[in-house]
């Protein structure tokens, strides 16, 4: 056995020989990777092919390492027996949010509820998947101060046990449109049949997609899950609230492109109201009723005895 020769040749103890291959080991591996990657990332001109590629070597090279390592310390784990087994309660309980973050990690490579490049909310913190580790997932956020769903620019580390005990949001996994609807609210004055022509008339034309397209993305996440719609396409919705009658435009549009969508729809419907004596937007109002108090016969000044 190597070891064994090691121990005899230089005249080490073996815990001394078990350190020095185990410090032999490292140093080989970690040269290796930095060979593997360094190679990839001359002979690859393309960038998005440099990540995949130092994850995986990441991941063949740690595997490697830990083979090794335990083969070199077999026996004197043979020997620390009684040790681990009375430290082994303690160790559990002091690593805790480590051991569930690893089995978070496992769970993520194994049943995918979410890849890199998704756009998810975890524990009310929504972004982009830009790297998923062992301990913990990092997004590029979105929201928060900023308006509609775009970036903060802000990266965000989570941690993988959270897929266990909390809600995980995935905007982009399986469909990938999502629901978006555009509020418009008019007076009670206006006619509600030319307002929710114009609406629908937007609607129409900035939906971004063909039902046959989201048809057939429906039925390739069907496959996975119970989704199923009755209507796909762009529709307008009225109710009346206080303030004035609100129609409410919904349509499917990507994940990615709420605001864009967003704005495009209400470019169209300011430039159709501008032409359209018909149908007034409402806005919130505040009327003060005065009193003329002369005209009860008080005089200001002369106070009744």
């Amino acid at each position: 056995m190597i070891l064994e020769w090691w121990m005899e040749s230089v005249g080490l103890t073996r815990v001394q020989a078990q350190v020095a291959m185990s410090v032999a080991i490292v140093v080989v591996l970690t040269g290796l990777w930095w060979l593997v990657v360094r190679l990839v990332t001359r002979r690859i001109d393309d960038p998005t092919a440099w990540y995949p590629a130092r994850k995986a070597a990441s991941y063949v090279t740690v595997m490697i390492g830990v083979f090794a390592l335990l083969w070199v310390w077999l026996g004197a784990l043979g020997e620390l027996a009684t040790f681990f087994g009375l430290a082994a309660a303690g160790i559990a309980l002091a690593l805790a949010d480590v051991l569930k973050n690893i089995a978070g990690w496992v769970y993520l490579m194994l049943r995918r509820p979410y890849r890199m490049d998704d756009r998810i909310e975890v524990d009310g913190v929504a972004g982009d998947v830009i790297d998923i580790r062992v301990q913990r997932t990092t997004l590029l956020e979105i929201k928060n101060w900023v308006d509609a769903d775009q970036s903060t620019g802000r990266i965000v580390h989570i941690p993988n046990g959270y897929v266990f005990n909390r809600q995980v949001f995935n905007y982009t996994e399986g469909f990938a449109y999502i629901w978006h609807e555009v509020p418009m609210l008019i007076t009670f004055e206006s006619d509600p049949g030319v307002a929710e022509a114009i609406l629908q008339s937007a609607l129409d034309a900035v939906g971004g997609h063909t039902p046959e397209e989201a048809e057939q993305r429906i039925r390739r996440a069907a496959m996975s899950y119970k989704i199923r719609y009755t209507y796909l396409t762009p529709a307008v919705y009225l109710t009346v609230k206080p303030g004035g009658i609100l129609l409410t435009g919904r349509l499917l549009v990507d994940a990615r492109r709420r605001r864009a969508v967003d704005q495009q729809i209400w470019r169209r419907v300011l430039a159709e109201l501008r032409e359209e004596p018909r149908v007034e937007l409402t806005y919130p109002v505040s009327r003060v009723h005065l009193h003329d108090r002369r005209e009860s016969g008080h005089v200001p000044g002369h106070e009744p005895g």
